[in-house]
């Protein structure tokens, strides 16, 4: 009976479908053409409309394309030199990159150009699963980028997707700002006419061994009161930013920074080896001239260096960013810095449920902590456990500026000799201090925190034992969160630190 039935279906199907008008058919259809690039077996006199009809070289490839089109690259090929397609999609139909056939990702070899894979002023790209280097002659002068998506004097680009793509071993020069070097790059450039991208999404993807950004975005569109010496004549934030599930490792200087954003989300990267080669200022995961964003779940380690080189900052023009269940570890620089630009206005930003675990900076006047530069106002750092072994580092450094509230976490120092906490400017309430002090905490809890591991080197090593004076001794603080960083429930009081347990 399964046969016939199955005919009475279909029959049925092909009848109402002819039943439909023309507009309701065609609409399930796919929009755009697809076009294949072989690197090894194509040909740039073929139609490259068909897998045995494949372009060869990206110079062809690199054409104008309309909304629902589809440029796919041959795995398991190298291709040398510059893809640069033009055109633009949508929303709703996008031109994509992406790869066919089987075997490793397609890989391209910008051989040191300016990037090995550049949209110029377009908008409605998602690229995906692609390899991409882009290595030339030692320089100091020259800006490299793996990809780079940049929009000058355009307006407001919108849609774009960054999927499955490996960047690595991309040698630009030190250069930040504007327009700078690195793996994954959205810029926003020029003067004339306000401009801004809408909607970037850029996840599962890797970057290594890149000069000097890992992800980043930039923009000369970035004056506002809260910065009223930045670039352009007005503030162009970028919006529906995502930046998740990436993986950094070694890079020259910037991790992961947002700038000039409103509303980003970054969250469950991985940072392993920043500021390796910059001689600048650089951090593991931070934004600049952002306000509302959201770092979460993610994790930095391998800062080098002490010129700044902490795994997380709060710089200038920052406003309402938060960093919760984020770990650091093993960070030369320090866990944090507090860091406003001067003339410029920090405020309202929280870090709160994170775990610092062995990191340091040994510079004076940094720290696990370091608060520096020009005051912020309303910084809350609260029930984080921040916990190092080292006796050459101070836990909380703070040379001058205010602004900052410490509340409800745990500061450990080191077993030997103890770490210090040197600020005589911030608040400081109701916190738990081990193997360090602070005289200025009028509710201080000087206590072994009973870690479940004595010489702690993960987060879990930092959870409660039964029986810590941490339990049940925090303040209770209205944030609307309910979990913690391992997803305890936060009772009611809390406990001090990032482990809510009962």
């Amino acid at each position: 009976m399964a046969i016939p039935l199955m005919r009475t279906f279909v029959a049925l199907a092909a009848t109402l479908t002819g039943l439909l008008p023309a507009t309701a058919a065609a609409a399930h259809a796919p929009a755009g053409t697809t076009y294949y690039v072989d690197c090894l077996r194509g040909s740039d006199d073929a139609p490259g409309t068909g897998t045995a009809t494949a372009w060869r070289t990206l110079d062809r490839a690199s054409r104008a394309y309309g909304p629902g089109d589809r440029l796919l690259l041959r795995r398991g090929r190298t291709c040398a030199g510059v893809l640069a397609p033009t055109g633009s999609g949508t929303a709703a139909e996008p031109i994509s990159i992406d790869a066919y056939g089987k075997g490793a990702k397609p890989r391209i070899e910008g051989g040191g150009a300016r990037a090995a894979v550049l949209l110029l002023n377009v908008e409605g790209w998602e690229v995906r699963n692609l390899d991409i280097s882009n290595t030339g002659a030692p320089t100091t002068t020259d800006r490299r980028a793996g990809l780079l998506v940049r929009l000058t004097d355009f307006g407001t680009g919108s849609h774009y997707v960054v999927d499955g793509v490996d960047v690595h071993d991309v040698n630009g020069a030190d250069f930040k700002d504007p327009d700078p070097s690195g793996g994954i790059l959205f810029s926003v450039t020029g003067s004339a006419v306000p401009t801004r991208f809408d909607g970037v999404r850029i996840e599962d993807s890797t970057v290594r061994r890149t000069d000097r950004t890992g992800i980043g975005t930039s923009s000369t569109w970035g004056r506002r009161p809260e910065h009223p010496n930045g670039p352009g004549t007005s503030w162009e934030a970028i919006t529906g930013l995502r930046i998740h599930r990436n993986e950094v490792y070694d890079v020259g200087g910037d991790g992961i920074v947002v700038q000039t954003a409103k509303g980003a989300l970054v969250e469950h990267n991985y940072v392993n080896g920043f500021n390796m080669r910059s001689a600048g200022y650089n951090a593991g995961i931070w934004a600049w001239n952002s306000d509302d964003v959201l770092y979460q779940y993610n994790e930095v380690t391998g800062g080098h260096g002490t010129l700044d080189s902490m795994a997380y900052d709060i710089d200038g023009g920052n406003n309402r960013n938060v960093y919760q269940y984020n770990y650091s570890h093993d960070n030369e620089g320090g866990f944090l810095l507090v860091c406003n630009g001067a003339g410029m206005t920090t405020n309202g930003n929280r870090v709160r449920h994170n775990i610092s675990v062995n990191d340091r900076n040994t510079m004076a006047p940094y720290g696990v902590v370091s608060v520096v530069c020009a005051p912020t106002t309303d910084t809350q750092i609260y029930a984080n456990t921040i916990v190092t072994d080292r006796a050459d580092t101070a836990l909380v450094s703070n040379n001058g500026p205010t602004g900052v509230t410490f509340r409800n976490n745990v500061f450990v120092g080191a077993p030997s000799a103890g770490s210090p906490i040197i600020d005589t400017q911030s608040v400081y309430e109701n916190n738990l201090y081990w193997h360090t002090s602070q005289p200025r905490d009028p509710a201080a809890l000087t206590a072994d925190p009973l870690f479940v591991s004595a010489s702690p080197t993960t987060p879990r090593d930092v959870r409660l034992s039964a029986g810590s004076p941490a339990v049940g001794a925090g303040l209770p603080i209205s944030d609307g969160l309910t979990r913690d960083y391992f997803g305890n429930r936060i009772p009611n009081p809390p406990n001090l630190g990032a482990d809510q347990d009962r």
